[in-house]
């Protein structure tokens, strides 16, 4: 447990930022999975791809990532 006051607001900054994170991240696999199935509407093709435009630019994954998970959308129509 930290002494110092800036270390223990660090500290609830990253518990804070750590649940949005995962929340985020959660969002983003599960529209995936339903964008990747046959079946899909372009409604959700497109909503995948706006997480993974906003995951990518908050950081929340590599860019690159989210470039290859978008390509390979694109082409699985």
């Amino acid at each position: 447990m930290p002494n110092i006051a800036s270390a223990k607001k660090n500290m609830r900054k990253t518990r804070a930022a750590t649940v949005r994170n995962r929340a985020q991240r959660a969002a983003l696999r599960t529209a995936l999975k339903k964008a990747k199935i046959s079946g899909s509407t372009p409604d959700e093709r497109l909503s995948a791809v706006r997480l993974l435009d906003r995951a990518a630019r908050k950081g929340l994954i590599h860019k690159n990532s989210a470039a290859r998970h978008k390509s390979r959308l694109a082409t699985a129509r």
